[in-house]
């Protein structure tokens, strides 16, 4: 037994480490806040920034910051799908369509990390961001168009919702296995493409991407590295963002934001793509 105990006290210090304490880290709690408070409010979690913010600011490592921002964005969606619940903003349904393809991509994405470099890793995040958000600019644009065929749609393509949320559902958990970002970029787009109302589109994000992170953090947790210290700054400021998220947002009129959400969110994460594009190590 004692030689089984080593190794596995060996395996723990391999995977997890406590970097030092630096100035800059007294700015992460803030940075946590904002992350968890917009991500519950914005859908997704808000771990899309939370890799751009330890690689491009903190210089983390890219391989440690996917892991560590995976376990970071986990509070963030445990409160945040909590309280959106609570409000009823959940379709559970719709979420069991694309967690059912977001389970295979996750260990599908944890392995792609075992033979890609870091640069590689943040360049590859930076095109799926300009990617994903042109896919949200052009889904949002489709929907405008004619809101007569759209209600003979509905009707028609069931087969066709499983489908498209399936795949949006396996690539979803392919980038939250590869990049550690909760894969709420594909989450969102996906929910949007399946015309559920804004507030369940938010809500249903965070559970989908909270059962994701759960699988992606297994598979993840025996190839790279789980910096402690950066985490618990983190959490320290999300958790508090988290729980008045789902508060605020309940309160917000959104008829007007609705229309012009998507488009907020989409530029935002053509800005984060093209820094990380340009980014150097």
């Amino acid at each position: 037994m004692e030689p089984l105990n080593l190794n596995r006290l060996t395996l723990t210090k391999l995977m997890i480490e406590f970097s030092e304490i630096q100035n800059i880290y007294f700015i992460l709690p803030i940075l946590g806040f904002i992350v968890g408070l917009f991500g519950t409010m914005a859908g997704g979690g808000g771990g899309f920034f939370f890799l751009p913010a330890l690689t491009l600011v903190l210089k983390v490592p890219a391989q440690t910051a996917v892991i560590t921002s995976l376990v970071a964005a986990l509070p963030i969606c445990v409160v945040g799908s909590w309280g959106h619940n609570h409000k009823n903003n959940i379709n559970f349904k719709v979420a069991f369509i694309l967690i059912a393809g977001g389970i295979i991509g996750a260990f599908v994405g944890a392995g792609i990390t075992e033979w890609i470099t870091g640069w590689q890793l943040k360049v590859a995040f930076g095109i799926y961001s300009i990617l994903i958000a042109l896919n949200m600019v052009l889904d949002a644009r489709k929907k405008q168009k004619n809101s007569n065929e759209t209600k003979i749609q509905n009707k028609e393509n069931g087969f066709l919702r499983i489908t498209k949320g399936s795949l949006f559902g396996l690539v979803a958990g392919l980038i939250t296995g590869t990049f550690g970002t909760s894969g709420s970029a594909p989450v969102i787009a996906g929910l949007f493409s399946l015309k559920i109302p804004f507030k369940k589109v938010i809500g249903t994000s965070l559970i989908v991407v909270l059962l994701n992170t759960v699988f992606a953090v297994s598979a993840h947790f025996l190839i790279g590295k789980i910096d402690l210290t950066l985490v618990s700054f983190l959490t320290a400021g999300s958790v508090l963002g988290a729980v008045a998220g789902p508060k605020l947002f309940s309160k917000m009129k959104l008829d007007k934001a609705e229309k012009s959400a998507g488009y907020w969110y989409a530029a935002v994460m053509v800005i984060i793509g093209v820094l990380m594009i340009i980014s150097k190590n």
